[in-house]
């Protein structure tokens, strides 16, 4: 398995991504993309592709937020999510540039991509689905359900995992039921989990350290989260590796 930066552009944005894949495999294969949290693109979500691509799937954690940065703080980070959740279209626009960075790889099956994201990636993959895009399927990890730009039907072509925390005070369950009043009036396949004792940013083991309250690491929810995602990726990718 190997790691390989990936540079790729928007205007004078320049974006700097990772690639983990297993060159030894058979190729073209399923693909997945993965966006980072508020921090930036960072070893958490790389060690998460490295985990997907010995696997077998081809991995690239994306850049949402250019030059490969990487939040000095908390308020930083949570600064430049704020900015990108304001403006949808330039949110939408820079997933969707990634996804299309991941499809033209040699080495990927491009009619069988997933987004996966954590947090603020969640947020960017749903958006990748409201948009419209050729991707099969989107997991969402902790991610922001709200949106100013909701699902319209007969736009949506990917099917949707939402993975929350019970007990998570940014996603409550007034929003968490108003996500799923959006995805039913859309008429989109989603699926919406929820984990008791669960809150913000449950799959992080590093969670805890950044000072801000309602992050917490849950291990169950972790493991479990990560088995829910590979079982929707056995039937959206019809076999997965």
């Amino acid at each position: 398995m190997k790691m390989d930066p990936v540079e790729y552009r928007r205007g004078e944005t320049v974006f700097r991504g990772w690639l983990a894949d297993d060159p030894a495999r058979l190729a073209p294969r399923p693909a997945v993309l993965l966006i980072h949290e508020a921090w930036g693109l960072g070893e958490y979500v790389k060690h998460r592709a490295e985990r997907l691509a010995e696997i077998g799937y081809v991995a690239f954690a994306a850049d949402m937020f250019g030059e490969g940065r990487q939040a000095a703080s908390t308020e930083e980070g949570l600064g430049w999510t704020k900015a990108l959740r304001a403006d949808v279209r330039e949110m939408r626009a820079r997933v969707r540039l990634a996804f299309d960075v991941l499809a033209a790889r040699p080495e990927v099956d491009s009619s069988r991509i997933a987004g996966i994201g954590y947090c603020f990636g969640g947020s960017s993959v749903l958006e990748l689905a409201r948009s419209g895009a050729p991707v099969r399927g989107v997991v969402s990890f902790h991610g922001n359900l709200t949106t100013t730009d909701p699902a319209r039907r007969g736009v949506v072509r990917a099917k949707v995992l939402s993975l929350s925390g019970a007990d998570d005070p940014f996603i409550p369950l007034e929003q968490v039921n108003g996500f799923i009043a959006e995805m039913k009036a859309a008429e989109v396949d989603y699926q919406v989990v929820l984990y008791g004792g669960a809150r913000h940013s449950f799959t992080d083991p590093r969670s805890g350290e950044r000072g801000l309250d309602g992050l917490a690491y849950h291990r169950l929810a972790d493991e479990r989260s990560w088995s829910a995602m590979h079982a929707f990726f056995a039937e959206i990718f019809e076999p997965a590796p």
